[in-house]
């Protein structure tokens, strides 16, 4: 199991009088408080020390695997003048019997100019002249991909989505124009991968490292 990151008790002792910290940047003596809660301290300081191990060993993990591709691929590059994955660096590396392999994936974080706003006009203009022969489905995209959220955010899935729709409109060619030239790629990501399966024609099984889905 891993180790657990000392977190301290949250206690001192004062003159031979053990106290501790009562949440307002204060302190108070450890028998007034309530047995249950002394309880639920310990088992919250429990279970966040493993939770601090784990993450520093997932970020070590990461690190390393880094690592360990980066010179993977310096040595492909040296010994055979060959190069892995693709331009925006997506790669995947497997074992000789295909049981096991990582995937490196880049993905780009995408943000909105100026021209988005030109794009919403053009195509309220089409729905407004469309009126009643615009399909409930059409208008509901539209409304979804141009609220923003609580944080102010375009929906961009909503978005990429009106980018899909094949309408020859000339307006909406040009608003799905004004789109693509409002994009702009603020940011990218790499997440790394592993899988593992039992045989070579099985499925791939993912090795689950996200808590939420372990």
């Amino acid at each position: 199991m891993t180790d657990m990151t000392p977190i301290g008790t949250g206690r001192r002792e004062i003159d031979g009088r053990i106290e501790i910290g009562d949440g307002k940047g204060g302190w108070k003596p450890v028998d007034l408080v309530k047995p249950q809660h002394l309880l639920e301290d310990e088992t919250v300081r429990k279970i966040v020390g493993f939770a601090c191990a784990l993450s520093d060993q997932v970020a070590r993990f990461k690190e390393h695997t880094f690592d360990d591709i980066g010179a993977f691929e310096a040595l492909l590059a040296q010994e055979y003048d060959a190069k892995l994955g693709g331009k925006k660096g997506n790669k995947t590396l497997m074992s000789v019997d295909s049981l096991f392999k990582v995937q490196v994936q880049v993905s780009d974080h995408i943000d909105f100019g100026p021209e988005l706003q030109i794009a919403k006009e053009l195509v309220d203009e089409c729905l407004n002249e469309w009126a009643a022969n615009a399909r409930d489905e059409i208008r509901t995209i539209v409304t979804r991909a141009f609220n923003t959220d609580k944080a102010g955010q375009i929906n961009r899935s909503e978005v990429f989505m009106l980018l899909r729709l094949d309408i020859a409109d000339p307006r909406w060619t040009k608003a799905m124009d004004a789109i693509r030239d409002a994009m702009r790629v603020v940011g990218s990501k790499t997440y790394v991968r592993c899988y593992r399966r039992d045989r070579f024609d099985a499925p791939w099984q993912a090795i689950t490292i996200d808590l939420a889905k372990a």
